[in-house]
């Protein structure tokens, strides 16, 4: 019988029986490969046969039993936060982020917090058991039903895993493992895509948790195929600056509890340790009476944080003038930076432009539109914006500042903080609850702003 050829995508894991240039799933160009042939041989094995049912038979949804929880605090509170309110018994969680970032230290600190209660199985190819030891003796890891697997063969893994039924499991990384039936090289796609897939299958059969470290690639994704984020039910990445302390965990999926929430860290010589008052730190060492600098509040989930935009403008030496952009989109940057010069009468377009959010943290929020254009105003004009002022509102192109939501949680966060002062849109949605001792200057438009800021 002759040999089937299937071809998948490696961006969305589409398959195909033909190679094509374009993936017809996803419109990616050069992402069709050619399965290894044991993948091809499974895909058409089970054609024509039958299994009888036994546990895994469909079932209506009324019977399903909803009474058992399945959900358990890992100890450590802002991961809880990121993850929903505990982790999933039953899930896969990927944790991604750059060498050196954090993320075996984060997983080996769980061990430690809920090794009492749970039964754990960390596998590492990266390291041997001494130095996984060394490094747990270190955080102070050392009891609890923790054990210890220093292997990278697939099927080796597995076993361990039916041995032990362990309620927790740790993979690191990924990119180490390798199944013998995969005709390719460790971290490879396909050999990333097959080991994810099998550990996947033994969490949802088994019951247990499992944690699976991915390293990024230069773009900043996980090395492997697409396929592997939507494979798994929760996607987290670590950030940071590895000349900072400070660590931010963000969830890029997660199937049991919101995508906007993040945790933060801060990297000392015993471990992680969480921070729960993030806006004090992301404002430490804030300069008085500097030109180029704004403050403002995002909201990550349900969380209010106070953030420092910075911008500075200066005359370019160039036929076209340099533009950079750190912590806010690109593309938004220079949104901004055009409704200045055409609706705040101010000549940036020949000028550099750089701008940056302290503390590394990511602004997707366009509550910052109004702050960021005040840092380049001030900038431009070499004019501080007062210490004690915030502002909050976005910015429409025809220069308009619009109301944001959640505008209450938002003043509250800025005067705990101790801002006196705070810039908000002239219309907003709902009543405002103004704290105590803080004035609102309502402002309509960027010239508004600038001026009620500037003066």
């Amino acid at each position: 019988m002759k040999q089937k050829t299937l071809f998948f995508c490696t961006e969305c894991g589409n398959e195909t029986a033909k190679w094509s240039g374009k993936c017809l799933a996803c419109g990616a160009w050069n992402t069709i490969t050619e399965a290894p042939p044991a993948a091809a041989a499974a895909a058409g094995a089970g054609k024509g046969t039958t299994k009888p049912l036994g546990s895994n038979a469909p079932k209506l949804i009324s019977q399903l039993d909803t009474q058992e929880e399945i959900r358990f605090f890992t100890g450590v509170g802002e991961l809880d936060r990121v993850l929903g309110g505990g982790a999933v018994r039953g899930s896969i969680v990927l944790v991604g982020g750059a060498p050196g970032v954090g993320k075996s230290t984060l997983l080996l600190q769980l061990c430690g917090l809920v090794g009492s209660r749970e039964r754990i199985l960390y596998v590492t190819g990266e390291e041997s058991r001494r130095q996984l030891k060394m490094r747990a003796q270190r955080l102070g890891v050392s009891q609890g039903e923790i054990y210890v697997l220093a292997e990278t063969e697939l099927a080796e893994i597995t076993a361990a895993i039916d041995r032990l039924e362990p309620t927790i499991v740790i993979i690191d990384s990924i990119q180490t493992m390798f199944d013998g039936d995969v005709s390719a090289a460790p971290g490879s796609i396909s050999q990333v895509r097959e080991c994810t897939m099998a550990v996947m299958r033994q969490a949802k059969t088994g019951g247990f948790t499992a944690f699976v470290v991915g390293h990024i690639n230069k773009e900043g994704s996980i090395a492997g195929p697409k396929v592997l984020e939507h494979m798994v039910d929760c996607v987290l990445y670590f950030e940071g600056e590895q000349s900072m302390s400070y660590r931010i965990l963000r969830a890029a999926k997660n199937r049991f509890g919101s995508t906007n929430e993040i945790g933060v860290f801060e990297m000392a010589d015993s471990g992680l340790r969480e921070v729960p008052n993030p806006s004090e730190m992301l404002l430490s060492g804030r300069p008085e009476n500097t030109p180029g600098t704004c403050v403002t509040c995002v909201m990550e989930g349900s969380r209010p944080i106070l953030a420092e935009i910075q911008a500075l403008v200066t005359k370019s030496g160039f036929a076209a003038p340099r533009r950079n952009s750190n912590g806010i989109e690109y593309n938004r940057a220079m949104l901004l930076l055009a409704v200045l010069e055409k609706r705040g009468g101010l000549g940036v377009s020949g000028c550099d432009s750089y701008i940056n959010v302290v503390g590394g943290l990511e602004v997707d929020d366009t509550a910052a539109d109004l702050a960021t254009i005040l840092a380049i105003a001030s900038s431009h004009k070499d004019i501080p914006v007062g210490f004690d002022l915030a502002a909050i509102g976005e910015v429409g192109l025809s220069g308009e500042v619009r109301s944001v939501n959640a505008l209450n949680h938002r003043l509250s966060e800025i005067s705990r903080l101790g801002f006196r002062r705070c810039l908000i849109p002239a219309h907003v949605k709902g009543d405002i609850h103004k704290p105590d001792k803080l004035t609102l200057i309502s402002v309509k438009n960027v010239r508004e702003a600038i001026a009620a800021a500037l003066s």
